[in-house]
């Protein structure tokens, strides 16, 4: 049985009014539906907005596996789809004035791809990490990781039943590989499960919510509007795109990280398997996917690049989100909130 976890605490009025309605209610409230429209449209600040990050994430948790207490029927509620679409039009405004304008050109996809990549100067996070993050460190890292990566796969995932041909076959070659390819327990979400334990933190899915920042619900929310919506496919394969490009060397160091704090390769499977997957899946993802589908449909060339785009600025932005805190001599974690050593 699909365990289902609770709702997280609310941040501000717009989810407290929000949560509300979702266990007392069969409809949205007015007071609901006045403080999402008193939301500012606040530009690239509202990635940073705790209040709008957790609603629109809980919008969107309503297609994964639901919460308790919270009735199914809310998922394609026509009043929740409408405050939804508010929320992730102020989302969509401030990736768009985050990214900026990105220039197109007849080289092939691939090369488009590699140079945005190239040209992306956003903080290493996996650097620090290697060579100086403790281990408070990593359990506050991998508190804000868990909101994906407990669910990996699943938002690009939606994209596959938009697709066809081998733009859709290359998807689904690839999300087998994050799926374990048929064995539970090598499913990357496990696997990163396993890190959380083996680092003395609840892997439950969802039980982390509470603790990690707006950047980190910020980030798969990008991911679940690309998936969710087919007018965004393009931008959906251009994130996991640079997902699998910019994954490999990152993970051999976030390895070492762990190795250097005396963790063994019982510990470091979940980043040993991504060197070795993601090494592979860059090829299919960049030509074969990608490729494919601008091939197909030539319009969507500037989606693939803006999505490859915000999967690399929202990389910066949760970069600097820890390591700015870590160097204030704080936790990066919300509030008061931290983990012990």
């Amino acid at each position: 049985m699909l365990r289902t976890m609770r709702l997280p605490e609310p941040r501000g009025p717009l989810s407290e009014a929000l949560f509300r309605d979702l266990v007392s209610r069969t409809e949205l409230s007015a007071s609901t539906v006045e403080q999402a429209d008193r939301l500012a449209d606040g530009g690239a600040g509202a990635l940073s907005d705790e209040d709008l990050q957790i609603s629109l994430a809980v919008c969107y948790e309503l297609h994964y596996r639901g919460f308790e207490g919270v009735s199914e029927d809310w998922e394609w509620d026509p009043a929740l789809i409408r405050l939804r679409t508010g929320l992730e039009r102020r989302h969509l405004a401030a990736l768009q004035e985050l990214v900026g304008p990105l220039a197109t050109s007849d080289e092939s996809v691939d090369r488009q791809l590699t140079a945005l990549i190239t040209a992306d100067d956003g903080p290493s996070l996996s650097s620090f990490m290697a060579k100086q993050g403790t281990l408070a460190q990593w359990r506050e890292y991998l508190t804000l990781r868990s909101v994906y990566h407990l669910k990996e796969g699943d938002p690009h995932t939606f994209a596959i039943p938009r697709l066809s041909g081998r733009a859709k076959a290359a998807m689904v070659e690839i999300q087998a590989d994050e799926y374990g390819g048929g064995t539970p327990e090598r499913m990357h979400s496990e696997l990163f499960a396993g890190l959380m334990r083996d680092l003395d933190l609840d892997a439950t899915y969802g039980a982390l919510w509470n603790e990690a920042p707006a950047a980190a619900f910020a980030s798969v929310n990008t991911m679940s509007l690309f998936g969710l919506h087919r007018r965004w496919r393009g931008a959906a394969l251009g994130h996991m795109t640079a997902v699998e490009m910019t994954s490999s060397e990152p993970s051999r160091r976030y390895s070492a990280g762990l190795r250097r704090l005396g963790f063994d390769e019982r510990v470091t499977v979940f980043y040993d398997e991504h060197v070795e997957a993601d090494a592979v899946h860059e090829q299919i993802a960049s030509v074969d996917m990608c490729g494919s589908l601008v091939a197909e449909e030539p319009d969507l060339l500037a989606d693939v690049l803006f999505g490859a785009a915000c999967s690399l600025a929202m990389d910066g932005v949760t970069a600097g989100h820890l390591l700015s805190a870590w160097e204030a001599g704080r936790s990066a974690l919300r509030g008061e909130r931290t983990l012990a050593a």
